[in-house]
């Protein structure tokens, strides 16, 4: 499932990095390293990271607008210093020239990964739990429980005797009655295990947040573009005019850019999460009564005499 996640993570932001190589290539060699860097903090996010969406979508978007600003709108722009990139990306929330493109891609996101962030973490606690239970220490009494029931019969010469069910059973339950309690707090984490992949299956549908990145950053530079002699006046009264070549470039041309019909290799990605999703929460489905059965799960198959042979109850052989 983890597997199947980081494949289509990697396929979004292979998706929307070919926006600025086809589309926008004055800038595409740049535009590389923050596009990088949100798909990391939306994965940051997602496995449980101090961070929010709202913060990552935002960072991104100040660090693009110095690059559609002096790439895309003013082309002509020959040394933009650091200190006029800081200038273009600490006045970019406050002269918004992305529209409401920005704001809107932080609500979709913040939707489908919050689903996904809870069961990443939900996740995480499942493993630390089962690891917990996996090497919890046997108290003495079990020990000699567990001794008396496997090897008391060899000293009596019947190495090939196993335990009765019964005997099993009692010696089994005794010895993990306190592991047994978690049986209602595992049933309530399966149940929300199975709220929260239903969740991502619908309303929270990551896969489809994820793709529609890519189509929402370009709506939100092509916004840029169409009102880019009202940025450029408002950038000149903020930070002043850069440098220019002589004669000044002409503004690239607005070439609107459809979003790309889903391709062959995203259509398998989303089916092997989807088909993952199902998997993982049918099999944890099935473990819901893992802890409160988990005595008759040992005492089943070859540790003890299953039909009416004769077996060992503890003080002799019936």
């Amino acid at each position: 499932f983890l597997e199947a996640f980081e494949s289509l993570l990697r396929f979004t932001e292979n998706h929307t990095s070919s926006l600025f190589e086809t589309a926008y290539r004055p800038m595409a060699k740049e535009a590389a390293e923050p596009v990088k860097e949100l798909f990391t903090d939306i994965s940051l996010y997602i496995l449980g990271a101090e961070t929010t969406v709202e913060s990552a979508v935002l960072r991104f978007f100040d660090s693009l607008f110095p690059l559609v600003y002096s790439r895309l709108i003013n082309p002509g722009i020959t040394d933009l210093s650091e200190d006029y990139t800081e200038c273009l990306r600490l006045t970019r929330q406050d002269i918004n020239p992305f529209g409401h493109y920005s704001k809107n891609m932080v609500t979709e996101l913040s939707k489908s990964l919050w689903a996904s962030r809870m069961l990443s973490q939900a996740l995480s606690l499942g493993i630390e739990v089962i690891n917990t239970t996996e090497h919890a220490a046997l108290t003495k009494d079990c020990s000699k429980a567990l001794v008396k029931m496997q090897y008391c019969p060899h000293c009596q010469g019947l190495t090939l005797i196993k335990p009765c069910v019964g005997y099993c059973l009692n010696v089994m339950r005794g010895c993990l009655a306190s592991v047994s309690e978690l049986d209602a707090q595992w049933r309530e984490y399966i149940s929300t295990l199975e709220y929260l992949t239903n969740e991502m299956a619908a309303s929270h549908d990551l896969e489809t947040a994820l793709t529609g990145i890519r189509n929402s950053i370009n709506e939100a530079i092509l916004h840029a573009q169409l009102n880019g002699p009202h940025l450029s006046a408002t950038v000149d009264k903020v930070c002043g005019q850069p440098k220019q070549q002589e004669g000044n470039l002409s503004p690239d041309k607005v070439v609107p850019v459809k979003e790309a019909p889903e391709t062959q290799r995203f259509m398998m990605a989303h089916a092997s999460l989807n088909n993952k999703r199902r998997e993982f929460i049918n099999y944890m489905k099935r473990s819901r009564t893992f802890y409160a059965s988990i005595a008759e799960r040992l005492c089943d198959g070859d540790l003890v005499m299953r039909d009416s042979s004769t077996c060992w109850n503890g003080d002799d052989v019936v």
